[in-house]
């Protein structure tokens, strides 16, 4: 957070204003440049800024809080970028994998999972998890079904209430 003491010790010390070394610190670049080539704006700027600062500061302070809140990190990290499109990630949430958040659902709900579901208890999207669990549903291991509702789920019999593991007639 910005200080006010700061932004008038450097109000002060940069010519009272002239050198614009306040409004670099309240990281308006622009017009710091502006003060320091044009002397404050022939100190008119330099005196606006002494009755105004206070305000100048509480203003910056409310900028950062929704910077910090949009980019979920304090004013001084550092983040470095990966490329994103090389491997598809995990879950945030849970650093399981996705067959593994599926598994969970399944055995939490009674054997019926939907996609939905699926992005609730994870950070994985609807899409990604409708494809795991077709993927899953080819391999065999869940079959697809339709609920009266009309909402395709997809059923895990290994978890199911009703289900003994063994056919009828075997």
């Amino acid at each position: 957070m910005y200080s006010t003491f700061i932004a008038y010790l450097l109000w002060a010390i940069g010519g009272f204003g002239v050198l614009g070394l306040q409004r670099f610190y309240l990281r308006k670049i622009p017009t710091g440049f502006l003060w320091l080539f044009t002397g404050g704006l022939g100190f008119i700027g330099a005196a606006y800024d002494f009755f105004t600062l206070g305000e100048q500061v509480r203003i910056a302070n409310i900028k950062a809080g929704y910077r910090d809140a949009i980019y979920g990190r304090g004013r001084d990290t550092i983040i470095i970028h990966d490329n994103y499109n090389s491997v598809p990630r995990e879950s945030p949430k849970s650093k399981d994998s996705i067959e593994k958040v599926i598994l969970r659902t399944a055995r939490k709900n009674g054997g019926l999972v939907s996609p939905g579901e699926v992005a609730i208890e994870s950070d994985f999207t609807t899409d990604t998890a409708r494809d795991a669990l077709e993927k899953m549903a080819g391999k065999g291991m869940c079959e697809m079904r339709v609920r009266p509702s009309g909402v395709i789920v997809f059923r895990f019999p290994e978890f199911a209430p009703d289900d003994t593991g063994f056919e009828p007639g075997l």
